[in-house]
């Protein structure tokens, strides 16, 4: 656990979000290694099957990886205002609601999947081989809610390490059983769903060992988890609007990749791999945010808002340096990237062309994501909902569809930044309100003993 209410800002924000890159990116490889492994030894359909399956696993998901969050943020807060029986609570709230909803998801998704895959036109060729890897992956579900679960905790107590070593066990575990299932077995897609579902699971496990035996606050123990009502409306309060800005984020990817879908699995191929290097490359900005918004919750839970603001500047600065970095890098060797996957030349070609026009603006989510990250750790999470709304649903679908009528799937790649440009001009000009400086959950220490004083 580590105290971010004192020390330099700057530098407390990169050695706590450090670790988290780390780990981001090892969890990151789940999907890369099994892309190269699709992609190389079963082909460019299964590759395309794996792109289709993700947005529709992510929209089954979404609403309860938003409402942990909001669970995260309440345990950075008290444990900022050091009321550690408050966190201890919320830590056993969080599990009751993950496990609880995880059961009822894998239900929904499984007895649902084929209206479902049936709402983004899946093409023929590829239609089982999508169905056939989610059914696997929505199976095991619980595992990814539980390892996911824990992780978010971790971060909120200021323990950014502790996920990245556990990440690390489980992305080689995933690698060397994707290797076996679909190499040496020959299992095909079905392998590469399993290798992800073993892998998170053992992960999982060994986590809940190692924690129940050396940490002070989070006992991973059925007998010991209390649900708080109090506690579990706050995190609703806080969780929902995320949890239905990342439903609809995950819809929209469904709506994007049904645009797609009218291309021809060659189009979907390369969305699929570019979209894969695409998530790594915003990695960065993402974890930045959620090391400021840990930041920010503990800061703000302490009574210390001047120290936010110096935060946001130092994190503003990091964030932007690393995303223009990999802007460039990814601008020189987007072909040598995307053959690592798969080696027909039209797919190359058309991912190389969404990772030319895509890249050039990454500087835009890292603005977007880092003021987001002020606004969520403060316990303000209803307007960067609305922001995200109206960036995606507004400007981004709408335009993908229109500019692909026009030019092609060209049209669809130039919507994305358009979409980043509305989020990251939006995201600044709420933060100049003010008005997240109010959403506390906790009254800073000091606060609490003017009151107890006045008793």
């Amino acid at each position: 656990m580590k105290d971010l209410t004192v020390g330099r800002e700057g530098r407390n924000i990169l050695i706590f979000t450090i670790p988290l890159l780390i780990g981001s990116v090892f969890q990151q490889m789940y999907n890369i290694v099994d892309s190269i492994v699709v992609g190389r030894y079963i082909g460019k359909e299964a590759l395309a099957a794996i792109g289709n399956a993700f947005p529709i696993m992510f929209t089954l998901i979404a609403l309860i990886i938003g409402i942990a969050f909001g669970g995260t943020i309440i345990v950075s807060q008290y444990f900022g205002a050091k009321d550690y029986d408050k966190v201890r609570k919320t830590i056993g709230t969080i599990y009751i609601l993950m496990f609880s909803m995880a059961a009822f998801l894998s239900l929904i998704g499984l007895v649902f999947l084929d209206p479902i895959l049936s709402l983004v036109d899946i093409p023929a060729e590829i239609y089982d081989q999508a169905k056939a890897y989610i059914q696997i992956i929505i199976g095991g579900i619980i595992v990814f809610f539980g390892f996911n679960g824990t992780t978010a905790i971790l971060r909120g107590l200021g323990d950014s390490k502790t996920p990245m070593y556990f990440m690390i066990i489980s992305t080689i575990a995933n690698i060397f059983l994707d290797i076996l299932f679909v190499v040496k077995f020959q299992w095909g897609i079905e392998g590469a769903a399993w290798a992800t579902i073993i892998s998170q699971g053992g992960a999982f496990i060994t986590a809940v060992i190692y924690l129940n035996k050396t940490h002070k606050l989070i006992s991973i123990r059925i007998k010991d988890f209390v649900f708080d009502y109090k506690i579990f409306i706050q995190t609703l309060r806080i969780g929902l609007p995320t949890g239905f800005q990342q439903t609809f984020v995950a819809l929209g990817m469904m709506a994007l990749i049904k645009i797609v879908n009218n291309f021809g699995t060659d189009v979907i191929a390369a969305y699929s791999v570019a979209g894969r290097i695409d998530a790594i490359a915003m990695q960065p900005a993402m974890v930045f945010s959620q090391g400021l918004a840990a930041f920010v919750g503990q800061n703000i839970g302490a009574g210390k808002q001047e120290r936010v603001k110096k935060g946001l500047r130092a994190t503003l600065l990091m964030s932007s340096a690393v995303s223009i970095v990999i802007s460039l890098l990814i601008i020189s060797f987007r072909s040598g990237l995307m053959v690592q996957f798969n080696s027909d030349p039209e797919v190359i070609r058309i991912g190389g062309e969404y990772l030319l026009i895509v890249s050039a603006f990454y500087i835009l989510f890292s603005i977007m994501f880092t003021y987001g990250g002020v606004l969520r750790g403060a316990g303000d999470t209803l307007i960067p909902m609305f922001i995200t709304l109206f960036a995606l649903w507004v400007i981004r679908i709408p335009i993908a569809w229109w500019l692909s009528g026009k030019i092609g799937e060209t049209g669809i790649w130039w919507a994305i930044p358009m979409g980043l440009a509305t989020g990251a001009l939006f995201s600044y000009l709420y933060y100049l309100t003010g008005r997240w400086k109010t959403k506390a959950v906790t009254k800073p220490r000091g606060q609490m003993e003017v009151s107890l004083s006045q008793k």
